[in-house]
């Protein structure tokens, strides 16, 4: 299983921190989040930042059991 991590607004779509995933790609891995939790983590994913173990992450990229998927949405800031 692999963990895909989800903070801020990516955490409020899937409705929790973090879900164990059976996937053997980033893609495969965001697409078991996505049919999990629904359209509203699938419009979060679009925006965000994947990273792969601390690293950007491609879609194609393999994954195994002891891996572990952020999901960044974009953050905005002000004074």
């Amino acid at each position: 299983m692999v963990t895909v991590k989800f903070f801020a607004g990516a955490r409020e779509a899937a409705g929790t921190s973090s879900m164990e995933v059976e996937a053997d790609s980033v893609q495969a891995a965001l697409d078991a989040a996505i049919a999990a939790s629904g359209d509203d983590l699938a419009r979060m994913i679009a925006i965000s930042k994947i990273w792969l173990n601390g690293e950007p992450a491609e879609p194609e990229a393999a994954v195994s059991s002891s891996d572990e998927l952020a999901v960044l949405p974009p953050v905005s800031g002000g004074i």
